[in-house]
């Protein structure tokens, strides 16, 4: 038997899996979108020019999984940059390189892509998570500002 990993773009078959590794704790802790509204999603994810969720697998069974977003950029002189988002390993399988077999994928094609710069966020509570992607060669580097719920800009 084999143990060697395999990386391929994940397809609404795999969504299942996918929200099965989301919803442990950490990550989502067990909230997340049903199969129909997965699917949903999904399919607009599909729709952006360069956005792919890809699965990692081991042994034929998918052990993780990332989003990657190449997006366009007017700044930098039109160079785009990667957002690697949604970094997630089963439980199980965490500390056997899963992780920065994907990172080290998502940074090879943002490098093909000729991306001037590769971004992820990670909670402030998952400290774990921090030292993993600075020993990847991350740096931490300026804010990281959200909304969780914006409201609709009022009127002046």
């Amino acid at each position: 038997m084999s143990h060697s990993l395999r990386f391929r773009e994940a397809t609404k078959v795999d969504l299942p899996d996918i929200l099965g590794l989301l919803a442990q704790p950490g990550m989502d802790d067990g909230e997340v979108l049903s199969p129909a509204e997965a699917g949903r999603v999904f399919d607009r994810m599909a729709r952006y020019p360069d956005y792919r969720m890809i699965v990692a697998l081991r042994d034929g069974r998918i052990v993780g999984s990332f989003a990657l977003l190449i997006m366009d950029n007017l700044g930098h002189m039109g160079a785009p940059s990667g957002v690697i988002e949604d970094v997630v390993v089963d439980p199980h399988c965490q500390g056997q390189g899963i992780g920065r077999a994907m990172t080290q994928l998502a940074r090879a094609v943002c490098g093909e892509r000729g991306c001037y710069k590769v971004a992820l966020s990670s909670s402030l509570v998952r400290e774990r998570a921090h030292a993993f992607y600075e020993s990847l060669g991350f740096e931490r580097h300026g804010y990281s500002f959200r909304i969780m719920s914006p409201a609709p800009l009022a009127d002046e």
